[in-house]
Formats: C-alpha cells, sequence, structure tokens
C-alpha cells in the first residue's frame, strides 16, 4: 500500500464514487426492466401508467448522463430502445 496522502485520497474517492455510479446504473436498470415488463403486459396495463413509467425512465437515465455515470450515447440507446419497444406495441 502506497504512503502519498494524495494516492489514498484518490483511491477513497474512487470507491466512493463507485458506490455512487453503482447505485445510478442499478436504479435505471430495475426501472427499465419495469417498463419492458409494462410494455409487453400493455393488454392488462393501463396506457397512462405505462407512460407515467417510461417518463420516470426518462428522467432516470437523464440524471444519470448528467451525473457523468453513463456516456450522452449509452443514454440515448436505452431512451431509444424503450421508446422502440413502445412504439412496436401500439
Amino acid at each position: 500500500m502506497t504512503q502519498k496522502k494524495s494516492i489514498i485520497k484518490r483511491i477513497k474517492v474512487a470507491k466512493r464514487n463507485n458506490a455512487k455510479n453503482k447505485i445510478y446504473k442499478s436504479t435505471v436498470k430495475n426501472i427499465i426492466k419495469k417498463c419492458l415488463l409494462s410494455i409487453q403486459n400493455s393488454q392488462t396495463i393501463p396506457a397512462m401508467q405505462i407512460n407515467s413509467e417510461i417518463s420516470l425512465a426518462y428522467g432516470k437515465i437523464d440524471k444519470a448522463v448528467q451525473k457523468g455515470v453513463f456516456h450522452i450515447n449509452n443514454g440515448a440507446r436505452k431512451k431509444s430502445r424503450l421508446a422502440r419497444a413502445l412504439k412496436n406495441i401500439h
């Protein structure tokens, strides 16, 4: 283990940021799964609920991109896949 204070601090900061990023990634992943399940079961779930879930997913994806968890193209791809799945049921 290194003795330099700056390197020790960078390791601590990297661990902290990694934990925060992991929370964002898992939240986005779970919301996307929930949206895709709602889209698959669109006959039993009202359209307003699906739209509100998609809106929530878009917001979480945008926030993750804003925080630097996802690259902007990665966020756009995730939103595009949700929109394509929603379009295919109509």
